[in-house]
């Protein structure tokens, strides 16, 4: 037996004697990185779903025209995700992710310096660019980075970013948007440009994207100039995005707006149901690693699918303060945290060649989906009241992405990442 692979044998059996927190503490900075990299996304995100209201009075439009300001950043999302990750696949993940943090820096920024609607509509088409792109590469650097044993807790730990950022946005939304109004939100988005400097400093570049970068590429990848397999796995990845999607977006986009205009709360009222949504996300993405982990992505998924079809009645509906914070609690500890989840479910269905693109193209139709909610939820809520439309939105979009979920695709070939004998998607 060779000295080589003698070491070869001593690390896995380490590895596998690890926890995964042990396993990721070594990679510390491309983990906290990307963390930050989706707080900071959610922070101007969230920041513009809970100021609807006070942006569509200033710039004197309806809760429909806002509506569309979301669908115009969906498609902005469209063109980072996809255009992104091909610019990751090519030139790397460690500076497509730099890039889209500062963009879309530059257009939260410029959010507070809008006056009108349709200069609104570009800028957040801008954003949405910014903020599809830094996922795009963030996403596939962490899951490239990582052990093994470690990427389903780097992924729920990239992911509760969100949750940090939408707790965040609520909070400053509470004490900031009384006093100084909702420009100084968006003011506070040009932080993030700073993050890039420590991705520059502090994080090194995926040893997958340079393995790749080093080994002559196979011909059927010379050929395919810009794409990838649509096989059975990526089709599947496509239409769940787009479905879990359109559900989450359902659920969260306009409960804000909800709480004020049928509650009639005021913006420090809403904070306590924002935070117990958050806090719900919280706890819940760590468990759903966990589970995920023992019993697989898919039987965790269909459980908490169905939770939140049962849920999301008494978090629209109900009109006890007790029981509305406890539903807001329930959906978020099951209906957004599946989202820790994504990017290890993605990360599986593309080959390395092409895996930021694929995973950047199925965000993309993602955020089809949420153009469509953003769309589709004001404008039943004009006929039917909107509690009715966000439970009947959430109801569909939950049997939708529980059906396609429920496909198995066979195993992916050529879809290994660094360390892994063999990737069976499910």
């Amino acid at each position: 037996m060779s000295t080589e692979h003698t070491l070869s044998q001593g690390v896995l059996e380490r590895d596998q004697s690890a926890s995964a927190f042990q396993l990721l503490r070594p990679y510390w900075r491309v983990t906290l990185a990307a963390f930050l990299g989706w707080f900071l996304d959610a922070f101007d995100q969230v920041a513009l779903l809970l100021c609807l209201p006070d942006i569509g009075k200033d710039l004197s439009v309806s809760l429909t025209a806002m509506g569309i300001i979301i669908t115009a950043q969906s498609v902005g999302r469209v063109v980072g995700n996809t255009g992104w990750g091909w610019l990751s696949d090519r030139y790397g993940r460690k500076l497509t992710f730099m890039i889209g943090v500062i963009w879309f820096a530059v257009f939260s920024g410029a959010t507070a310096m809008t006056w009108t609607y349709l200069a609104m509509l570009a800028v957040q088409f801008m954003f949405g660019i910014g903020f599809g792109g830094e996922w795009t590469a963030s996403a596939a650097l962490l899951m490239e980075s990582v052990p093994p044993r470690a990427r389903s807790l780097a992924s729920s730990l990239m992911m509760a970013g969100y949750e940090c950022g939408f707790f965040a946005a609520a909070a400053a939304q509470a004490v900031i948007l009384p006093i100084w109004g909702w420009r100084a939100l968006f003011l506070i988005g040009v932080v993030p440009a700073l993050l890039a400097i420590f991705i520059r400093r502090g994080v090194p570049e995926s040893p997958v994207w340079l393995k790749i970068q080093s080994m002559p590429k196979p011909a059927h990848v010379q050929k395919r100039k810009f794409g990838f397999r649509l096989d059975g796995a990526a089709l599947q990845a496509l239409i769940f995005m787009a479905f879990v999607q359109f559900q989450n977006a359902a659920i969260y986009s306009f409960y804000p707006t909800f709480l004020r205009s049928d509650r009639h709360m005021s913006p420090a009222d809403v904070f306590p149901f924002i935070a117990a949504y958050c806090i719900g996300s919280l706890l819940g993405k760590p468990l759903c690693g966990v589970l995920a982990s023992r019993f697989g992505d898919r039987k965790v998924f269909l459980l908490y699918f169905t939770l939140t079809a049962l849920g999301i009645w008494p978090f629209i509906s109900a009109a006890n303060i007790p029981v509305m914070l406890a539903g807001a609690f329930g959906v978020g500890m099951f209906g957004n945290s599946i989202f820790a989840l994504i990017p290890h479910y993605l990360s599986q269905r593309f080959p390395s060649e092409t895996r930021s693109l694929g995973m950047g193209t199925s965000y993309a139709v993602a955020a089809v989906g949420q153009g469509v909610a953003g769309f589709l939820v004001p404008m039943l809520g004009a006929l039917y009241g909107l509690p009715t439309a966000i439970i009947g939105s959430v109801l569909v979009g939950t049997v939708l992405v529980a059906g396609v979920v429920s496909y198995q695709p066979p195993v992916l070939p050529g879809a290994r990442m660094e360390g892994e004998e063999e990737n069976v998607v499910g």
